[in-house]
Protein backbone atom coordinates (compact mmCIF):
# COMPACT_ATOMS: atom_id res chain seq x y z
CA UNK A 1 0.00 0.00 0.00
CA UNK A 2 1.38 3.07 -0.57
CA UNK A 3 0.66 6.05 1.51
CA UNK A 4 0.07 9.70 -0.36
CA UNK A 5 2.11 12.89 1.39
CA UNK A 6 0.19 16.06 0.95
CA UNK A 7 2.25 19.00 0.21
CA UNK A 8 1.75 22.22 2.14
CA UNK A 9 2.58 23.93 -0.86
CA UNK A 10 -1.27 23.78 -2.48
CA UNK A 11 -2.29 25.38 0.66
CA UNK A 12 -0.13 28.13 0.90
CA UNK A 13 -1.19 29.00 -2.64
CA UNK A 14 -4.62 28.88 -1.81
CA UNK A 15 -4.17 30.89 1.14
CA UNK A 16 -2.08 33.62 -0.72
CA UNK A 17 -4.82 33.47 -3.16
CA UNK A 18 -7.80 33.99 -0.81
CA UNK A 19 -5.57 37.03 1.00
CA UNK A 20 -5.45 38.30 -3.12
CA UNK A 21 -8.78 38.27 -3.50
CA UNK A 22 -9.80 39.58 -0.05
CA UNK A 23 -7.68 42.67 -0.17
CA UNK A 24 -9.37 43.10 -3.99
CA UNK A 25 -12.73 43.17 -2.75
CA UNK A 26 -11.78 45.37 0.18
CA UNK A 27 -10.12 47.81 -2.42
CA UNK A 28 -13.04 48.00 -4.54
CA UNK A 29 -15.50 48.14 -1.47
CA UNK A 30 -13.53 51.16 -0.20
CA UNK A 31 -12.82 52.75 -3.36
CA UNK A 32 -16.90 52.77 -4.01
CA UNK A 33 -17.62 54.12 -0.74
CA UNK A 34 -14.95 57.04 -1.56
CA UNK A 35 -16.08 57.93 -5.06
CA UNK A 36 -19.33 57.84 -3.51
CA UNK A 37 -18.42 60.49 -0.31
CA UNK A 38 -16.65 62.57 -2.96
CA UNK A 39 -19.37 62.91 -5.79
CA UNK A 40 -22.40 63.81 -3.13
CA UNK A 41 -19.71 66.39 -1.94
CA UNK A 42 -19.17 67.73 -5.12
CA UNK A 43 -23.00 67.46 -6.17
CA UNK A 44 -23.32 69.61 -2.59
CA UNK A 45 -21.16 72.04 -3.79
CA UNK A 46 -22.35 73.05 -7.14
CA UNK A 47 -25.70 73.33 -5.54
CA UNK A 48 -24.90 75.90 -3.08
CA UNK A 49 -23.46 77.39 -5.84
CA UNK A 50 -26.19 77.87 -8.24
CA UNK A 51 -28.14 79.84 -5.87
CA UNK A 52 -25.14 82.72 -5.93
CA UNK A 53 -24.96 81.96 -9.79
CA UNK A 54 -28.50 82.63 -10.49
CA UNK A 55 -28.68 85.71 -8.41
CA UNK A 56 -26.44 86.80 -10.31
CA UNK A 57 -27.38 85.85 -14.02
CA UNK A 58 -31.05 87.93 -13.22
CA UNK A 59 -29.58 91.26 -12.14
CA UNK A 60 -27.84 90.92 -14.87
CA UNK A 61 -30.13 90.60 -17.16
CA UNK A 62 -32.42 93.06 -15.14
CA UNK A 63 -29.52 95.98 -15.30
CA UNK A 64 -31.34 99.30 -16.63
CA UNK A 65 -31.60 102.43 -15.54
CA UNK A 66 -33.12 102.79 -12.22
CA UNK A 67 -34.51 99.07 -12.69
CA UNK A 68 -32.94 97.54 -9.14
CA UNK A 69 -33.84 98.75 -5.79
CA UNK A 70 -34.35 97.21 -2.50
CA UNK A 71 -37.24 97.63 -0.32
CA UNK A 72 -38.51 96.62 2.96
CA UNK A 73 -41.34 94.38 3.36
CA UNK A 74 -42.65 94.05 7.17
CA UNK A 75 -43.60 90.08 6.68
CA UNK A 76 -40.28 88.80 4.83
CA UNK A 77 -37.69 91.82 5.41
CA UNK A 78 -35.85 92.54 2.18
CA UNK A 79 -36.60 92.29 -0.86
CA UNK A 80 -34.69 93.07 -4.19
CA UNK A 81 -37.12 94.32 -7.09
CA UNK A 82 -36.12 94.27 -10.35
CA UNK A 83 -38.25 96.21 -12.64
CA UNK A 84 -39.28 94.82 -16.35
CA UNK A 85 -38.95 97.77 -18.07
CA UNK A 86 -42.10 100.21 -17.99
CA UNK A 87 -44.45 97.53 -17.73
CA UNK A 88 -45.04 98.22 -14.22
CA UNK A 89 -44.34 94.82 -13.59
CA UNK A 90 -41.08 93.47 -11.39
CA UNK A 91 -39.82 90.28 -10.48
CA UNK A 92 -39.38 90.14 -6.39
CA UNK A 93 -36.93 88.02 -4.76
CA UNK A 94 -36.79 87.62 -1.25
CA UNK A 95 -36.05 85.31 1.97
CA UNK A 96 -38.70 83.51 3.79
CA UNK A 97 -39.02 80.43 6.51
CA UNK A 98 -35.36 79.29 4.77
CA UNK A 99 -36.12 79.54 0.94
CA UNK A 100 -35.48 81.70 -1.20
CA UNK A 101 -38.75 82.70 -3.31
CA UNK A 102 -39.07 84.63 -6.37
CA UNK A 103 -42.59 86.03 -7.92
CA UNK A 104 -43.31 87.80 -10.91
CA UNK A 105 -46.33 90.56 -10.20
CA UNK A 106 -47.17 93.98 -10.28
CA UNK A 107 -44.93 96.11 -9.04
CA UNK A 108 -46.81 97.87 -5.91
CA UNK A 109 -48.65 94.84 -5.10
CA UNK A 110 -48.52 93.07 -1.77
CA UNK A 111 -46.08 89.58 -1.90
CA UNK A 112 -47.71 87.11 -2.07
CA UNK A 113 -44.61 84.27 -0.81
CA UNK A 114 -47.70 80.69 -0.74
CA UNK A 115 -48.04 81.37 -4.83
CA UNK A 116 -43.48 82.68 -5.27
CA UNK A 117 -41.88 80.28 -6.83
CA UNK A 118 -38.79 78.48 -4.87
CA UNK A 119 -35.28 79.64 -6.21
CA UNK A 120 -33.65 77.46 -3.40
CA UNK A 121 -32.94 76.68 0.38
CA UNK A 122 -30.73 79.18 2.52
CA UNK A 123 -30.61 79.72 6.15
CA UNK A 124 -29.85 83.62 4.96
CA UNK A 125 -30.55 86.54 2.64
CA UNK A 126 -28.47 89.53 2.49
CA UNK A 127 -28.95 92.02 0.17
CA UNK A 128 -27.18 95.46 0.21
CA UNK A 129 -26.35 98.22 -2.28
CA UNK A 130 -22.74 99.55 -1.51
CA UNK A 131 -21.24 102.77 -2.65
CA UNK A 132 -20.03 103.32 -6.61
CA UNK A 133 -23.15 101.41 -8.06
CA UNK A 134 -22.44 97.66 -6.42
CA UNK A 135 -25.14 95.69 -5.30
CA UNK A 136 -23.73 92.93 -2.87
CA UNK A 137 -25.82 89.70 -2.15
CA UNK A 138 -25.04 86.55 0.20
CA UNK A 139 -26.46 83.81 0.88
CA UNK A 140 -25.24 80.35 3.04
CA UNK A 141 -23.26 79.57 -0.01
CA UNK A 142 -21.16 82.96 0.43
CA UNK A 143 -21.38 86.35 -0.93
CA UNK A 144 -21.00 87.81 -4.42
CA UNK A 145 -20.52 91.63 -5.50
CA UNK A 146 -21.90 93.04 -8.47
CA UNK A 147 -21.09 96.26 -9.82
CA UNK A 148 -24.16 97.68 -11.47
CA UNK A 149 -23.78 99.57 -14.76
CA UNK A 150 -26.88 101.05 -14.85
CA UNK A 151 -26.43 102.65 -11.42
CA UNK A 152 -29.47 100.98 -9.33
CA UNK A 153 -31.57 103.20 -7.46
CA UNK A 154 -30.68 101.32 -4.03
CA UNK A 155 -33.19 101.69 -1.12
Amino acid sequence: MRKEQHSPVGFYTIGVAALFLAGFFLLVVFGAQSYRNTAAGQNGNMQSRALLSYLSTTVKAYDAAEAISLTEDPEVGRVMVLADGNSGYAVRIYHRDGILLEDYAAADTALRPEEAQQIGETRQFEAEMLPGNVLKLKTDAGSVLLHLRSGGDGA
